[in-house]
């Protein structure tokens, strides 16, 4: 019997060590990057287009959420939250109402802006927002530009990419685009996030032309998976070595 609980005893010694059954946030992959002017920033990866960035340890911006990508209710509530178009990989309202509070900001492109009853500031291709001190933020325009793929991004519906300026350094987070004039005309970009999947995203060699006109110092391909056809992502980091740092997280 004695030994029956001592066996007891160490077996919830571990599990309390473990954090078994405790409310710890879920964990998700992250990359932590020091920002030009020493800050650290804190990339978390969810799924699809579905990302975090925390700046320093107080201020967490959320892209895309989407419930069904991870558990909201369990992570810090945002600060900021940016929705780049309506499509339900990218913008769902139940992600957003768990994540903000009465202090969050929202910024979202017009039409979601239009079409759903939400407290956000409209971004349209060119808007600017500086939603904190020292974080600046451009709408760039996303959509299509191939025949035969331009009804899923049209240019007209005012889709957007942001471009977020934080503590010195530039992070472009594309969104659902091809190569536009304006992606390929965006300079010095430290980090760029751009979507890789077909038929409604870029092909990988538009990935890698848009890569090599942009220059970024880190590369993320973004918004692969969920489809057919697979993303080469093995093409893709051949075809940039040397031009950039290409970065593949779990994205799919």
């Amino acid at each position: 019997m004695k030994q029956k609980n001592l066996y007891i005893l160490i077996i919830m010694s571990i599990l309390s060590f473990f954090g078994c059954g405790g409310a710890k946030a879920p964990a998700y992959p992250t990359d932590t990057l020091t920002l030009r002017d020493g800050t650290q920033l804190t990339i978390t990866f969810f799924a699809h287009a579905s990302l975090s960035l925390r700046v320093g340890e107080d201020y967490s911006i959320y892209v895309d959420p989407v419930s069904e990508y991870a558990d909201y209710a369990r992570l810090p509530k945002a600060d900021l939250v940016l929705i780049t178009h309506q499509h339900s990989d990218h913008f769902d309202r139940a992600a957003v109402d768990e994540l903000t509070t009465r202090h969050s900001e929202i910024l979202c492109s017009r039409i979601v802006a239009e079409g759903f009853e939400m407290d956000c500031h409209t971004m349209r291709p060119g808007s600017v927002a500086t939603p904190h001190e020292g974080i600046r933020i451009e709408a760039v325009t996303a959509c299509n530009t191939t025949e035969g793929h331009l009804q899923f991004h049209p240019r007209e519906r005012e889709d957007c990419g942001y471009l977020l300026t934080i503590g010195g350094s530039r992070i472009y987070i594309a969104g659902d685009t091809e190569p536009t004039p304006e992606l390929l005309a965006l300079k010095e970009i430290d980090i760029a996030f751009l979507p890789v999947n077909q038929p409604y995203t870029m092909t990988v060699g538009q990935a890698v032309e848009a890569v090599k006109a942009i220059r970024p110092a880190i590369f993320y391909p973004y918004h692969y998976g969920q489809v057919e056809e697979k993303t080469d992502l093995d093409r893709l980091a051949a075809e940039l070595a040397g031009v950039t740092e290409v970065r593949i997280r779990p994205m799919e």
